[in-house]
């Protein structure tokens, strides 16, 4: 069976602004931290465009009757970021996911069988860790279809490792860049976003 994946990268003006401001490498730490929020915060709005469970249903206004949109409540939308730096991401998505439960620590015990799941990753390099996390999520029953993906800048060579382990799942990108570096980084990427948020992990300098 063929395997799909769909990467959507919105050309919308803020989105490079944003993008723009991660890349610089004297962003100072507060103002980076701010690019990774307002960048969840609009790729999650693309994320959510054709993917929110909704439905049509009749309304009375002021001049009468008409057709309005409501999300679909009882559908679970689960946000999970990887920390620590997709946590910045989550901040920003959080306005336009107000009812979203928020999974910290990696896959939740208990995911309900209709729920959606949006993982929240700073970069993607190679693929590896990326790809383990969405095994465990696709080993618990929850396939591409369910599942998106939201990145700040991600490499060809992680996009290709992804797609060909999961159909179906669509990720949204702020950037695709080419290549990595020997070390293998991102290239030209966005830094270290740990090192550039400032933050100090167990076992980190």
């Amino acid at each position: 069976m063929a395997m799909t994946l769909r990467v959507v990268v919105p050309p919308h003006p803020l989105i490079g602004h944003w993008l723009t401001v991660l890349r610089f490498r004297e962003t100072p730490p507060a103002l980076y931290a701010t690019a990774l929020q307002e960048l969840g915060r609009w790729l999650s709005y693309e994320a959510l465009r054709d993917w929110l469970p909704h439905r049509r249903e009749a309304v009375l206004t002021d001049q009468g009757e008409t057709e309005g949109t409501v999300v679909e409540r009882d559908v679970p939308l689960l946000a999970m970021p990887v920390l620590p730096a997709g946590l910045e991401l989550w901040q920003g998505a959080r306005s336009v996911l107000p009812d979203a439960a928020l999974c910290l620590e990696g896959v939740p015990a208990a995911i309900e069988s209709r729920a959606g799941v949006i993982v929240f990753k700073d970069t993607i390099s190679d693929g590896f860790s990326t790809l383990a996390l969405l095994q465990q999520l696709v080993d618990r029953g929850i396939d591409g279809r369910r599942l998106r993906l939201v990145t700040a800048v991600c490499a060809s060579p992680g996009l290709k490792r992804i797609g060909e382990a999961i159909p179906d799942l669509t990720l949204h990108t702020a950037c695709i860049d080419p290549d990595l570096n020997d070390a293998g980084e991102i290239v030209p990427g966005i830094g270290d976003p740990s090192r550039r948020l400032n933050l100090r992990t167990a076992g980190r300098d």
